[in-house]
């Protein structure tokens, strides 16, 4: 890139080996760099992908179909790349930091492991989860005779099957599923918007994604009627081999800066849907000198309302006494 060079100048000087990175001098260079600055609001997650040594017919078209669900936030190099990705995780951490890809797709073919795609998720660069899915059956978006959507949509997903809420490694694998379909964060939701569904169902040691396309209907009232039809891909994953970060390593990698937290207000509250509540305090008061409605059905007899005038009137003249 010009005006921005990575290269390290090496210095030798009293025997001690010093590294020096040249600054950029263009403008064009100083934008690199500062796209690359942390953030308090980070970009939208890049995906990189990549294939190794070999591969198949099967594996390429998978990897093609999930590229194109995560256009235009993706990059992907040509070239075939000879490591395994569980035994040399430091290749996948260079290429993370040589494209700013947050996550990385590496698709294998071998004999022992079939159809094998590793998804790895990047803290700061450096692995943090690591999951191998092998491709059991695939249906391609080609084989779906149907209307397709927009590239770039962000799509509403759905996470079905009790092993989601109770086993930790698949909680951690939605956790890696969302990061990798999500896109830019949105306050409000158009109705017309949702054009895109993506299901994955959990059973046994198999997750099934599912992708539909979301028709609104007439329904003779205000709320329209929902068709869904598949639009592809269709596959089939099972898990295999898993490394997790541990638990605090994943907890750092959460942690949100003190300026994106929102300050908490004294007795102000909200609910599950989002609706702000408030709690106020008010002193004691006295209900007999509340002043309610009049009405004539609550009128006192003229009897008793001579009475208490009279009575009034004895007490104003015991306190002129």
């Amino acid at each position: 890139m010009e005006g921005y060079s990575s290269v390290t100048i090496h210095v030798i000087q009293f025997g001690l080996k010093m590294q020096r990175i040249k600054k950029p001098t263009t403008h064009r260079g100083k934008k690199f760099v500062v796209n690359r600055l942390p953030k308090l609001i980070e970009n939208s997650k890049q995906t990189v992908f990549l294939q190794g040594r070999k591969g198949s017919e099967t594996l390429n078209n998978c990897l093609k179909d999930l590229y194109h669900l995560k256009k235009p936030d993706t990059v992907k190099l040509g070239e075939k790349h000879d490591f395994v990705p569980f035994e040399n995780p430091s290749e996948l951490e260079r290429l993370s930091r040589k494209y700013d890809g947050s996550l990385v797709f590496f698709g294998s073919h071998t004999k022992k492991r079939p159809n094998n795609i590793v998804m790895s998720r990047m803290y700061d660069h450096q692995i943090l989860d690591m999951v191998e899915l092998g491709v059991k059956e695939y249906k391609g978006i080609a084989e779906f005779d149907t209307e397709k959507i927009t590239t770039g949509l962000k799509p509403c997903l759905v996470f079905s099957g009790p092993l989601f809420e109770q086993s930790p490694d698949f909680k951690r694998i939605q956790n890696i599923l969302v990061d990798f379909f999500q896109r830019e964060t949105v306050n409000n939701v158009r109705l017309q918007g949702l054009e895109h569904v993506l299901m994955f169902t959990a059973n046994d040691d198999t997750i099934y994604m599912r992708s539909y396309r979301i028709s609104l209907k007439k329904s003779g009232c205000k709320i329209p009627r929902i068709e869904l039809e598949e639009i592809g891909p269709s596959v089939d994953f099972s898990v295999r081999r898993t490394r997790f970060a541990s638990d605090d390593l994943f907890k750092e990698a959460c942690k949100q800066p003190s300026e994106l937290k929102e300050k908490k207000v004294k007795n102000v509250t909200r609910d599950v849907f989002g609706s702000k509540l408030g709690r106020m305090h008010v002193g004691r008061q006295n209900i007999q000198k509340l002043q309610t409605r009049k009405m004539k059905g609550l009128r006192k007899p003229m009897g008793e309302r001579r009475r208490m005038r009279a009575k009034k009137e004895g007490n104003k003249q015991k306190q002129k006494k």
